[in-house]
């Protein structure tokens, strides 16, 4: 009997972790630190929702069907921006507005891939890109990465075949943190249009990028449309995640055929999320700058705070966007010590077994933790239970 597509995939592991919490009790004293997911818990700034209300007041437009590749004014904003932000060319017909990123990544692969073709993901990935690869009937192609959680161009081209369809990166990286070199990108830029496969790049998190100045200079290539798909999502940006609105960016002729993709899913993305995020990119360029701050001060936190537990044999593997990504000293597998720590320590958070593929051992030894909603008193006190630690 053959299975159906969402059989020959794994539950998902937000939903999985937050199953641990069931017939748990905290104390007051004592309350969960909740670092599993990668989204802010706040929602928009005031002005912004206020916007919001106003359009779903006063614009009939906003509550019927909208246009399959998104509003023409918030495509055209994207381009402008992107154009702006990596010092290239983008055109308002090489914009598409998504009902988020995921799935903007599913309509990339839906645009690219047959039953039996393949994607290459480095490891640890993103898991909802081996989900949507897997219930594609795609076979995604880990890439291991080096102890630095880079990806190698080198490595990835001995595993290209006369299958592969494209090279799928994150950058900065879910669920590593890490952030991509400029010349990295270039390198498997350069590989995929060697190949004739795509390079998808989605760069959800590039508004908390630590680097200033253009993270690659990929929109600086007249013919870039030919090999990148790239990936964005408004959520993270502007706190828009119940909205679901992201965005792809490729050649004119690839978003004709993911508008068939599209129409048949979803008709057009959530109107209301859209006339937010056009408002939020034509706003909220201060407000923006100053998340961006408070994420990069987070960040520091963590690295003041790495110190006390390296003596113990903790290991800070990568740390970036919303990530730090750890490598725990415990003998047992992190596939039982993430549940071990709601019970023991108030924690929840993802172990690293959820990002890699099965039987790959280095997941075993890793956690991810989300510190996106965590100030720098709360990550001290993150660190105080690590430190604390003595699993059985």
């Amino acid at each position: 009997m053959t299975l159906p597509r969402t059989a020959t995939t794994f539950a998902p592991p937000v939903m999985e972790a937050r199953r641990w919490l069931q017939g748990v009790d905290f104390a007051p004293d004592r309350p969960l630190i909740n670092v599993s997911q990668a989204a802010p818990v706040d929602p928009p700034p005031p002005a912004l929702r206020q916007a919001m209300a106003d359009a779903a007041l006063t614009n009939d437009e906003a509550h019927l069907y909208g246009p399959v590749l998104g509003l023409p004014e918030l495509r055209a904003e994207l381009a402008a921006q992107t154009g702006q932000h990596y010092a290239g060319s983008v055109t308002p017909v090489q914009v598409c507005i998504t009902s988020g990123c995921n799935q903007a990544f599913a309509a990339a692969i839906a645009t690219l891939c047959a039953e039996g073709d393949e994607v290459i993901l480095p490891t640890p990935w993103y898991f909802n890109h081996k989900m949507w690869l897997d219930m594609s009937g795609v076979a995604a192609i880990p890439l291991a990465t080096r102890p630095d959680l880079l990806p190698d161009p080198d490595h990835a081209a001995a595993l290209i075949t006369p299958r592969t369809r494209a090279i799928a990166l994150v950058t900065p990286n879910n669920p590593g943190g890490v952030e991509y070199p400029a010349d990295l990108v270039q390198a498997f830029f350069d590989l995929a249009r060697r190949h004739g496969i795509a390079l998808i790049l989605d760069e959800t998190y590039r508004d908390f990028d630590s680097r200033s100045g253009p993270p690659h200079a990929l929109f600086q290539d007249p013919d870039w449309a030919e090999t990148l798909i790239h990936l964005y999502s408004f959520s993270k940006a502007y706190r828009l995640t119940g909205h679901r609105v992201g965005a792809m960016i490729t050649s004119e002729r690839r978003l004709a055929e993911v508008e068939k993709f599209l129409d048949t899913v979803a008709i057009c993305p959530a109107q209301l999320g859209q006339h937010g995020a056009l408002w939020g990119m034509q706003n909220l360029s201060q407000w923006l700058a100053g998340e961006r701050d408070e994420i990069l001060a987070r960040r520091a936190a963590i690295t003041a705070n790495m110190p006390r537990l390296e003596p113990l044999g903790w290991k800070l593997l990568g740390l970036g966007g919303y990530f730090a990504y750890m490598q725990h000293p415990f003998a047992q597998s992190a596939a039982t010590l993430a549940p071990e720590l709601v019970r023991t320590a108030g924690i929840l958070c993802l172990p690293g077994t959820m990002f890699c593929p099965e039987g790959d051992a280095t997941g075993e030894r890793q956690l991810r933790i989300a510190f996106a909603n965590l100030d720098a008193a709360g990550i001290a006190v993150l660190f105080d239970r690590l430190a604390d630690l003595n699993p059985g």
